[in-house]
């Protein structure tokens, strides 16, 4: 099983990203996704999560006007669209993938079974 995270990088403020991560080995439909971020010298937070069937999404409320979470099951992809960077965005972003066979997202890190390897956004003033 393998996700795999792809489209950080170094931005300027005010830019826009979109994050990636392909789930592999598993049927990606079956599993709810999510994203997390673990600032420089702060623990790691939960961002995002989405359904298995993308119908039902949460974005933590202090980004929420900024980015927004998706999901294509046909290619077996997540999304993070992030607008409107601020350096405070910096993080290393990590997509994860926690089983479920309900209509609802996780946001609790044990929820979830596998994890990305990370994609680093820097955000420069």
């Amino acid at each position: 099983v393998q996700l795999q995270a792809s489209g950080g990088g170094l931005v300027q403020a005010g830019d826009s990203l979109r994050l990636a991560c392909v789930l592999s080995g598993r049927t990606f439909s079956d599993y709810a996704m999510g994203w997390f971020r673990h600032p420089p010298g702060k623990e790691r937070e939960f961002i995002a999560g989405i359904s298995t069937n993308g119908r039902t999404k949460f974005v933590k409320e202090h980004v929420r006007r900024r980015f927004t979470i998706s999901r294509d099951n046909a290619k077996d992809t997540v999304y993070l669209q992030m607008n409107g960077v601020v350096p405070e965005d910096t993080a290393v972003y990590y997509c994860a993938a926690g089983r479920n066979t309900g209509s609802y997202y996780y946001s609790l890190t044990d929820e979830y079974t596998f994890w990305g390897q990370g994609t680093l956004v820097t955000v420069s003033s």
